[in-house]
């Protein structure tokens, strides 16, 4: 999967949480109507705070691939980005 010219775009996500030193880690996404990407490797994670909402941010790969996937916890959604 590709995500359009960098730009982000929702996706539903399958994440652990509460897990040893990670509060939260992704394990896997989708787009809408497609298959689950399996994330192979968490590269970083980090908060922003915008407002008040927390940004969720983590850098992942999934096989060759490396995204941004992003958890607003306002609106509870995700996004994703090519990076």
């Amino acid at each position: 999967m590709k995500i359009n010219n960098n730009q982000e775009e929702r996706v539903e996500v399958m994440a652990l949480f509460g897990y040893a030193m990670t509060p939260c880690q992704p394990l896997t996404f989708k787009r809408r109507g497609e298959q689950e990407i399996e994330v192979t490797e968490l590269l970083k994670s980090q908060v922003r705070f915008v407002g008040k909402s927390a940004k969720h941010i983590f850098d992942v790969l999934a096989g060759n691939a490396a995204y941004r996937l992003t958890f607003d916890s306002v609106d509870l959604t995700w996004v994703a980005e090519s990076i």
